[in-house]
């Protein structure tokens, strides 16, 4: 493989990262981020064992989970522009 082609590829592999989605490219931020990216550079995600895959499957659920809502105490200004108005 001559420069320019090593080029044109390397150019290619950095392009498919823009087209991955939001979810899968912060899998592989995640991987990164446990030092298990160049395993799946290597090999792919099967050659990830189970405790792995369920590191980052647990860590990107935490992040997608919705915390619970939280009413806001109302103030007491409406409470007393409501007494006055009776």
């Amino acid at each position: 493989m001559n420069h320019k082609q090593g080029w044109a590829s390397g150019a290619m592999r950095r392009n498919a990262f823009a087209f991955l989605t939001r979810q899968e490219r912060r899998k592989y931020e995640i991987a990164r981020e446990l030092g298990l990216l160049d395993r799946v550079k290597a090999v792919g995600w099967a050659g990830l064992s189970a405790k792995e895959t369920g590191r980052i499957g647990g860590l990107m659920g935490r992040e997608n989970r919705v915390p619970p809502a939280v009413p806001e105490p109302q103030a007491a200004s409406d409470s007393q522009a409501t007494k006055e108005g009776e």
